[in-house]
């Protein structure tokens, strides 16, 4: 892991440091998807399918209309994501007991596992980078994405919903 300590310029906010940053998020990106990709795509599944399993596992009952607004993607692009999970039985709709209208969102049994083996690397390697890093540094790092976070999003993820 690399010494971030040893390599921080002060004058962070200079054109390199701010491109380094930039740079650092696309390599950690790639690696933090590599093995999801490779599983989804034993499915035939790509990375949307993986946001819904993801979301829809942390957050069971979720709302079409709420998982729209979390995942800022057409209701066309989600209807036929949603459509192939539900179709393979990975993800069931429930109609909402309070509102007819609401399609509640659950991962079944099937959905669970996959969810849980898509996330397992991912733990692992957020876990031992956190474990390198420090708690300090943990803290400085989840501020700074959360910084990178549009407002309404920053505000609703800082208080917890």
């Amino acid at each position: 892991m690399v010494d971030v300590k040893a390599s921080a310029n002060p004058l962070f906010l200079r054109e390199d440091e701010l491109r380094r940053g930039i740079e650092l998020l696309f390599y950690a990106y790639r690696d933090f998807t590599a093995e999801p990709d490779a599983m989804l795509a034993r499915y035939r599944f790509g990375r949307a399918h993986h946001r819904v399993i993801y979301f829809v596992g942390r957050n069971p009952g979720l709302t079409v209309s709420d998982l729209l607004k979390t995942l800022r993607v057409t209701k066309q692009s989600l209807g036929r994501v949603l459509g192939e999970l539900v179709r393979q039985g990975f993800v069931e709709r429930r109609t909402g007991a309070e509102d007819r209208r609401q399609r509640r969102l659950q991962l079944t049994e099937k959905g669970a596992e996959l969810e849980r083996r898509l996330s397992e690397n991912q733990r692992a390697r957020i876990a031992r980078a956190y474990r390198e890093a420090g708690a300090e540094a943990v803290a400085g790092y989840q501020k700074v994405l959360l910084g990178i976070v549009n407002e309404e999003d920053r505000r609703r993820l800082l208080a917890g919903t």
